[in-house]
């Protein structure tokens, strides 16, 4: 199948828009023609990392998308041409592992099959190139349906940032009575804000920016914390019963444990590098510092019915495609509330 996309092939190369190549249906396939798709924070890493260090070039980014069903494969029954879909950072798993068998595919023991930079399971169609294209073609398994009243545009970061918050607070049964915390309201803590609203949760955001907490409120927290005044941060000791630490860089979690109630846990997402824990902060009250990443396929439809149900999309800004440059150049500034979402009908 031909399609357009745009693609780089190098680091930090130039996005152009050129003709790509997708595998013809297996029997399980589904053909997508993208919509929408979000910009991760994911892509424009991607996007700059060297070969050396795990970079795979020429590169299509784009793993959290929505769209319609163009063609099925002769197997494939749950979908149909014409269906309104989404699809997020997996796209196939071994189905066998121990994780697979519980239903955490982004767990899988022999590493999920990434929209991107990924190794296809069958081996005869190279590296996985992403949904920064007009089409897409995924195993049917890693295809969920989308809500047809929610904003297309708005779903497909849900894809991604929503289920990379939305499985640890099912994990820890957020719900009516729960005190959870949230730490930077960015592209994944204004959705883990609407989620733990939405659930019944008690909600404090912590932000080291005052002119966040009209936002935060808007989004459904109950409580805004500034982190760097020193006196708030006391008051909020041993309160949570779960806090959500969204922070992408390195810094001390000491001061969120610290808020952690009897119990409770901090679960960093933010954050993936090597972090420095003072275990009397665990001992403390025991609490429990964890992780969590993407979702498996049962929690990824949930979600989705969820917000169906709820009326909860992503806040977005969408670009047209041909502005993807400037879409990762603003990203990389921090410039986006909450998250962009480029419409790819201009292909």
């Amino acid at each position: 199948m031909k399609v357009l996309g745009y693609q780089a092939q190098a680091p930090g190369a130039p996005l152009q828009r050129q003709p790509l190549t997708r595998r013809d249906l297996r029997a399980d396939d589904v053909a997508v023609r993208v919509t929408f798709c979000g910009v991760c924070h994911s892509d424009l890493h991607a996007w700059h990392t060297p070969v050396e260090d795990g970079g795979v070039f020429p590169l299509v980014p784009g793993h959290e998308f929505v769209g319609e069903v163009t063609a099925v494969g002769q197997e494939v029954t749950a979908f149909a041409v014409g269906d309104a879909v989404a699809v997020g950072n997996i796209v196939d798993s071994c189905g066998k592992c121990s994780m697979c068998r519980v239903g955490q595919e982004n767990f899988c023991e022999e590493f999920p099959t990434l929209t991107y930079g990924g190794t296809d399971r069958h081996g005869d169609d190279g590296p996985t190139q992403g949904a920064y294209s007009s089409a897409y073609v995924v195993r049917d398994r890693f295809v969920y349906h989308r809500p047809a009243n929610l904003d297309p545009a708005g779903v497909a970061p849900l894809m991604c940032a929503g289920i990379t918050v939305w499985e640890p607070l099912r994990r820890w049964q957020v719900g009516p009575g729960t005190r959870v915390g949230v730490v930077g309201l960015g592209g994944l803590g204004h959705l883990a804000v609407k989620f733990a609203h939405a659930l019944g949760a008690e909600v404090t955001v912590f932000t080291t920016s005052e002119g966040k907490a009209d936002d935060a409120r808007t989004l459904g927290a109950d409580h805004v914390v500034i982190s760097t005044d020193e006196q708030a941060m006391h008051g909020q000791r041993n309160r949570f019963a779960l806090i959500l630490d969204l922070i992408p860089t390195a810094h001390d979690l000491t001061p969120y444990l610290n808020c952690v109630g009897l119990d409770g846990t901090l679960c960093s997402l933010g954050h993936l590098g090597p972090v420095t824990v003072e275990t009397t902060a665990l001992l403390i009250g025991r609490k429990s510092l964890s992780s969590a990443g993407s979702g498996g396929r049962a929690h990824t439809q949930e979600m989705l019915d969820f917000c169906g149900a709820h009326g909860i999309t992503a806040d977005v800004e969408v670009l047209p495609s041909a502005q993807v440059h400037t879409a990762l150049e603003r990203l990389a500034r921090g410039d986006v509330r909450y998250r962009f979402a480029l419409d790819l009908s201009d292909l």
